[in-house]
């Protein structure tokens, strides 16, 4: 495959890990262009990348396997985990990666306003380290109960892990926020410029609401992440981030 993970001559060479919710391929325009969403995921060059609002053969987005789909037009592997059957075929969340997945399992979390799991891969590096890459989609709507219930369930499963972690998605909650402070307790955040730190509604900005984290936080470096200025292939805007391993972790 093309891309690494890590360099085998550099244990310290970057990860650069990606999230997006691609609202399965409609954009500000409501127009449903999946070869758009292939467009900017090749932009972003990303070596993992957690992919949010993905259908999987729904009939709203033309019965197509969408994870797949734009797997294969990157080169790079899929997992899918599902929340829920969905017009003739499944929505849920997925994660892309230019390494092969080793392994995938969905964790189911409390129920929302919607079924909700997060996905938990694991994928080795190319320097034989193995990390686990768990992508989330936390519930939206402003009374925010659900959403924590969902993300300390999503915290204990972390803690169960044997091995580096990065948890990335749709947290759908602000920075100080109880959801995000629980997650800050255990996992370094990857902070966006003061200025440009907004994320949707991707045409203009107001609220920072997808992250990309990662711990335990003797295992990473401190980085920062970029807010990639996409205005209209959905209603979020992608974050990237390169992410270093520490080597005496």
């Amino acid at each position: 495959m093309k891309g690494n993970l890590t360099s085998s001559s550099d244990t310290s060479a970057p990860i650069r890990v990606a999230t997006y919710n691609i609202k399965h391929g409609r954009g500000m325009d409501g127009v449903l262009d999946l070869e758009r969403t292939l467009a900017t995921l090749k932009s972003l060059n990303a070596d993992v990348i957690a992919l949010q609002e993905v259908d999987d053969q729904a009939r709203r987005s033309g019965g197509v396997d969408q994870a797949s789909w734009l797997a294969e037009r990157l080169g790079m592997h899929a997992a899918y985990g599902a929340f829920m059957d969905f017009q003739g075929g499944r929505y849920g969340l997925a994660i892309l990666s230019r390494r092969p997945i080793l392994s995938h399992e969905s964790w189911r979390l409390p129920e929302g306003n919607e079924p909700r799991v997060a996905l938990a891969t694991r994928i080795e590096t190319d320097a034989g380290e193995v990390i686990t890459a768990v992508a989330v989609h936390f519930d939206w709507v402003k009374d925010d109960g659900f959403r924590y219930a969902q993300a300390l369930e999503t915290l204990r499963q972390i803690q169960t892990l044997d091995t580096p972690w990065i948890v990335f998605g749709d947290f759908n909650d602000v920075p100080d926020s109880r959801t995000m402070n629980a997650f800050r307790k255990v996992a370094g955040n990857a902070r966006k410029p003061s200025d440009s730190s907004a994320t949707f509604p991707a045409d203009e900005p107001t609220i920072e609401i997808d992250y990309i984290l990662s711990g335990p936080s003797s295992s990473w470096s401190p980085t920062s992440a970029t807010v990639i200025e996409e205005s209209i292939a959905s209603d979020h805007r992608p974050v990237v981030a390169e992410l270093n391993l520490n080597q005496d972790h």
